[in-house]
């Protein structure tokens, strides 16, 4: 500024002394004041030129380079060139945070969704537009109450009372896949709303899991300790012949061998979901899990055979040599709950065949097929759920606990393993574990382990577990 000044006084000062040289040579002319004013006037003019300069460069947004370049004017035009470009700048940082707050927002497995004062979707992420069955494109601006016509989420909406989430069920929902959302509206700003959505299928199913499970548990308990009880209450108050008695303490002990089956089955699934996957490094003998798979199966087809019947006719092929990597008393588990289901549920006469053999990809198939009455379709995708019987008189006859394909399940997944079920109602059933090849050991591959069986009645697990050493 002060030089600006300066040079408004240069040129003040350059007029009166033209005017005063006018003056010398034409007195009385007053050319010294007429000097000044045009020294005056010409300044405002140039100054104006300049300010209009810099007025034009504003209104064209300040971007271009043809501003004053000199003087007052100069300085600032080039101030504000620069707080336009700290201001751009700072535009597009906070541009890119709310982009990458939005990504995150996009990204979330949670629905977000923004409303304004009336309701309309402002804006929101793919999770809410999939929960609701909206176009991100179409929908934006549209009211949501018209958009999403679920009576429980229209009173909700109405109600004007956010304290708490509603169920509702989503647009992708039906009959045979239930999808289950957890809705909740946050108030804030002017009016404004928040509303997220949260897929609680999951959480609904588990809770309808335990709670079928507990009631589960308490109706196949219940049942056994009733009749304990009853025979109890028997004993202490009646008078009975020896052989009454030896009766009934053969049926109590019928009854506890029951509940201690299914407590060591519940043990066996608690132990099997809280536990690492096993490794490698432990080998099974397949051949010798086939002949003790065998034993026990006759034992145990004796011991339901009926009197005067033929006992069943097994067929035991092991076209494999070698050795399963894993966890032993885990796999004759599952292997043996097969062989013992067909036992079990095929009649006396009927024929069993148990079979390993490698298959493509160098993996290996236990198979159990079966001549039993067969599983209906309907049945096939729940068998593998705890406690789910397709018969339950028949699975409480044979002194099943319903657990038995459930613990399979487990084994197999932790194994690597595929569980394959076919069946043909009044024909019979083929049981399929399908291991793949890492968990295959050639006979040559295994000379690094040693695997032996033996019996251990304390192990929840099996009655029969493998005990592995390094040479």
């Amino acid at each position: 500024m002060l030089g600006r000044f300066f040079l408004f006084l240069g040129y003040l000062s350059i007029s009166a002394l033209l005017g005063v040289w006018v003056d010398t040579l034409w007195p009385k002319s007053h050319a010294m004041s007429i000097g000044l004013v045009i020294a005056a006037s010409s300044w405002m003019l140039f100054d104006s030129a300049r300010a209009g300069q810099f007025l034009n460069w504003l209104r064209l947004g300040g971007g271009a380079e043809s501003g004053p370049v000199a003087g007052v004017w100069g300085d600032i035009t080039t101030r504000v060139r620069r707080m336009l470009r700290d201001r751009e700048r700072q535009t597009l940082e906070s541009q890119a945070r709310l982009n990458d707050f939005l990504s995150a927002l996009q990204v979330s497995p949670n629905g977000v969704m923004l409303l304004d004062g009336e309701a309309r979707i402002e804006w929101c992420n793919q999770t809410s537009a999939a929960h609701f069955g909206l176009d991100l494109q179409r929908d934006l601006m549209q009211t949501i109450g018209n958009l999403v016509r679920d009576p429980g989420f229209a009173s909700y909406l109405a109600s004007g009372d956010f304290g708490s989430s509603m169920t509702m069920p989503g647009r992708e929902s039906s009959p045979t896949r239930p999808v289950t959302l957890s809705v909740q509206i946050h108030p804030y700003g002017d009016g404004r709303k928040l509303l997220l959505s949260r897929d609680i299928t999951v959480l609904e199913q588990a809770e309808a899991m335990r709670r079928d499970f507990v009631a589960n548990v308490s109706h196949e308990i219940r049942t056994p300790l009733t009749v304990l009880a009853g025979f109890v209450e028997t004993l202490q108050t009646l008078h009975l012949e020896e052989s009454e008695r030896q009766q009934y303490l053969a049926l109590m002990a019928q009854q506890a061998d029951r509940m201690q089956t299914l407590v060591s089955d519940l043990l066996t699934l608690s132990k099997l979901e809280g536990s690492a996957p096993p490794g490698t490094d432990a080998r099974v003998s397949v051949p010798t899990v086939m002949r003790q798979l065998e034993n026990d199966a006759r034992s145990l087809s004796q011991v339901l055979g009926e009197v005067d019947k033929t006992d069943h006719q097994f067929v035991f092929d092991c076209a494999f040599d070698g050795f399963l990597a894993g966890t032993a008393n885990e796999l004759l588990s599952a292997m043996g709950n097969l062989v013992s289901n067909a036992v079990r549920y095929t009649p006396p006469g009927g024929h069993i065949t148990v079979s390993v053999r490698p298959c493509a990809d160098d993996g290996l198939v236990f198979s159990v097929t079966d001549t039993g009455p067969g599983i209906a379709a309907e049945h096939l995708g729940r068998l593998t759920e705890r406690f789910y019987r397709v018969d339950r008189s028949r699975s409480r006859e044979t002194g099943g606990t319903g657990l038995g394909l459930a613990i399979v399940k487990h084994v197999a997944q932790r194994h690597g393993a595929n569980l394959s079920i076919e069946s043909t109602l009044g024909q019979g059933s083929v049981f399929s574990l399908v291991f793949p090849s890492q968990r295959v050991v050639p006979p040559a591959g295994a000379d690094t382990a040693t695997v032996s069986l033996s019996v251990r009645p304390d192990d929840p697990l099996s009655d029969v577990v493998a005990t592995s050493y390094r040479e």
